[in-house]
């Protein structure tokens, strides 16, 4: 049996503690982190990740906006449904219900990698309205050749086998194995920011539930409906990112009516964490251009 993280013993010292709370909606207990006041930004981590990806960034937009930012189904303190429904079309669902149950109605939604797929889910099957739709190097198109072939059912195997999320667990509890994985994205982070994923990686139901999110992960459906996307979309793309290429964010912006496309040299896959400010900054002009925020507003980063 998978054990869960525990906000008691393991959310003293989280990021923006501050800020949490929990959240019964859609059948289960979230936790979700609220700061600021203006327009309400939703914000949607990777998968594997929690809100602790944010820790920096959030604070800084909160100048500006409202910042709803939860740990999605399965992920850091919030609880995992039904293994079916941590699928793309599953969680934009479950995360709908929980801006319902929130009385949110996002103006701006800001995902990184596969929260991006989520948020663009939820706006196409009208789950939420935002005037933008920021992606921080989105996982939108499904993997190609061999690795097609390869890693779903891979994922699907390893769920099967409860053995397999403590063995990534054990190995998730060494710093150096940490880093590693953090490096073979392209980023480099703080020391706190690699404990916090240490201890994420470390946790066997966490685990457990990133590979049930990769096991039921079907992006063809979105690659299909994304040229139906009626918000603006800005793509921000790192140069170094090694999971996602900034190629993808390019084929997105050729497939998207009124994309625009950002890109940041020198970062990799967590540029928001390794330069939060530069991130805001470029969230604020484009706030600013999608009339989300008024050009008095700006603030300098």
């Amino acid at each position: 049996m998978s054990t869960r993280l525990s906000f008691e013993v393991d959310g003293a010292d989280w990021p923006n503690c501050g800020a949490s709370r929990f959240v019964d909606a859609a059948g289960f207990r979230w936790h979700v982190q609220t700061m600021g006041q203006g327009p309400v930004a939703l914000l949607a981590h990777g998968t594997g990740a929690a809100t602790h990806s944010w820790r920096a960034l959030a604070p800084l937009l909160s100048h500006r906006f409202t910042v709803i930012a939860p740990d999605l189904p399965g992920h850091g303190f919030t609880d995992s449904p039904a293994p079916s429904r941590l699928s793309l079309s599953g969680m934009a669902r479950d995360l709908g219900a929980l801006c319902r149950t929130l009385d949110a109605k996002p103006e701006i939604a800001i995902g990184h990698s596969a929260g991006a797929a989520i948020l663009a889910r939820m706006a196409l099957d009208s789950l939420i309205d935002p005037k933008l739709i920021v992606s921080l190097n989105g996982a939108f198109l499904p993997f190609g050749g061999v690795a097609a072939k390869f890693l779903s059912p891979l994922a699907k195997a390893m769920t099967f086998n409860p053995v397999v999320p403590r063995i990534f667990a054990w190995r998730g509890r060494d710093p150096a194995s940490v880093r590693r994985l953090i490096e073979g994205t392209g980023s480099r982070i703080d020391a706190g920011g690699e404990r916090l994923y240490g201890k994420l990686v470390g946790n066997s139901g966490h685990v457990a539930a990133a590979l049930q999110m990769m096991a039921n992960w079907d992006l063809a459906p979105l690659v299909r409906d994304l040229p139906k996307l009626t918000p603006a979309l800005l793509l921000i793309a790192a140069s170094n990112d090694k999971a996602i290429p900034p190629e993808v964010a390019e084929r997105v912006h050729a497939l998207v009516p009124h994309a625009t496309l950002r890109l940041m040299p020198a970062l990799g896959h967590l540029a928001h964490e390794e330069r939060p400010d530069a991130v805001a900054s470029i969230i604020f002009d484009a706030a600013i251009s999608a009339d989300v925020i008024a050009a008095q507003h700006q603030m300098s980063i």
